[in-house]
């Protein structure tokens, strides 16, 4: 028996349209969610600056692709109106870009926090005037990829952190007000999550040990986990706007491990000198 592709069959996202954008990394958050929103019929548009990546993406899942430079108000709108000119309807638009910069505070140069501003409170920013605009007659869903970091700490995070903060109350200024247009909007806290940003370090046994002790369900997330939440949050049946959805196995009950523990666990399993 012949497999339907990606997006053929019935579901709860049939002949709806999804934006995400931040999809444009191989095998990403923004990818494996775009995959879970095709698989549930959704008819699903990726956005990002890698256009390869993305074709190759749109193609897999049944989709379409919208190159887009998230820091840029006239690639954001552009981005926007494609979809508008091309589907006809927007439905869900979910924000997953995002720059996980680890730098001491006061080491921060002044033009990595302009970087860290553009992409994640001046992009969203512009993203959501766009939407709340586009949206207006039709209603829709909206949803911001936040952090567990807004609310706890992580060493050597603040650009990051900050930012993130600050799109959640953005969300929460959206929820209110456009409330009764019918649109809805939410964010989604994962904590440490499998991805390829995060590859690199999880390849330490050590520190993986050390961030799972502080997950009361014993496990850090994995994209599809963030999925799961983001259909759930897009589908006709979620009652809830302006709230921050921690998935992150109960992160937020406890704490991220500090920095000195990480180090300090690293060096006795033997995976970096001593200082």
């Amino acid at each position: 028996m012949a497999t339907k592709p990606r997006g053929s069959r019935m579901g709860r996202f049939d002949g709806k349209v999804v934006s995400i954008v931040g999809a444009a990394g191989q095998d990403n958050m923004g990818q494996v969610m775009a995959r879970r929103f095709a698989d549930e019929g959704a008819k699903v548009v990726v956005s990002g600056r890698n256009e390869d990546i993305l074709r190759q993406l749109a193609e897999e899942i049944n989709g379409d692709w919208v190159p887009c430079d998230f820091t840029k108000k006239t690639s954001i709108d552009s981005m926007i109106d494609s979809i508008i000119d091309r589907h006809s309807r927007l439905d869900v638009a979910i924000n997953a870009t995002g720059w996980g910069l680890l730098v001491p505070l006061h080491e921060n140069s002044e033009e990595q926090l302009d970087q860290m501003i553009d992409l994640q409170f001046k992009g969203p920013f512009m993203w959501l005037q766009k939407l709340v605009q586009t949206m207006d007659a039709t209603g829709g869903s909206i949803i911001q990829i936040s952090s567990a970091t807004a609310i706890i700490m992580l060493d050597d995070h603040a650009a990051y952190m900050g930012t993130k903060a600050g799109t959640d109350h953005l969300i929460r200024c959206v929820a209110n007000q456009y409330g009764p247009k019918g649109i809805r909007a939410n964010s989604i806290s994962p904590g440490l999550t499998e991805t390829p940003m995060t590859a690199e370090p999880l390849k330490s046994a050590a520190l993986l040990v050390e961030f799972e002790s502080c997950y009361p369900l014993g496990r850090i997330g994995s994209s599809e986990d963030i999925a799961a939440a983001a259909t759930f949050l897009a589908s006709d049946e979620c009652f809830m706007t302006g709230e921050n959805l921690q998935v992150n196995g109960g992160l937020c009950l406890r704490r991220n491990p500090l920095g000195t523990e990480l180090f300090d666990a690293m060096v006795s399993a033997g995976e970096i000198p001593a200082a």
